[in-house]
């Protein structure tokens, strides 16, 4: 079993920040998936954007996250921000097909979409494991 290179970007970033907003996204995107209220997409939506194109600390979700670690007193965990970025790219994308698969009313794609995306969170969030993290060391490893 070969072991996954490290690092692959000499950036870190906080694991323990990035399972904190995991776990706000979960929360948001349950209450989204109940009340269907396209505010709250267009909210994570933009929050993603703000996290991957401008700057991490701008990001609403990032700041409450970095608070609530703080608050709760979370020890630092750095690790490598490429594979974290590629996730983040993924949720990006998952929120977008959302939205506009919720516009064109399609419900099988919508739901299969929702599902994937509360998995990939769930796995974060209680076992600290990035399927996009996977995925990313998966393409280095036989693609690059």
């Amino acid at each position: 079993m070969s072991q996954q290179s490290c690092p692959v970007s000499f950036v870190k970033i906080d694991a323990n920040i990035i399972r904190i907003n995991a776990f706000y996204i979960a929360v948001l995107f349950s209450i989204y998936l109940l009340t269907l209220n396209k505010f709250i997409i267009l909210f994570l939506i933009a929050d993603f954007i703000i996290r991957l194109f401008i700057n991490k600390n701008y990001s609403p979700l990032f700041i409450l996250s970095g608070i609530t670690k703080t608050f709760l007193h979370v020890k630092t965990k750095l690790e490598d921000i490429a594979p974290k970025t590629l996730a983040a790219y993924f949720g990006l994308v998952f929120l977008s097909l959302l939205f506009l698969s919720q516009l064109v009313h399609l419900n099988i794609f919508f739901y299969t979409i929702s599902l994937i995306l509360l998995v990939c969170l769930f796995l974060e969030i209680v076992f600290d494991y990035c399927l996009g993290c996977k995925i990313y060391y998966l393409y280095k490893r036989f693609i690059v």
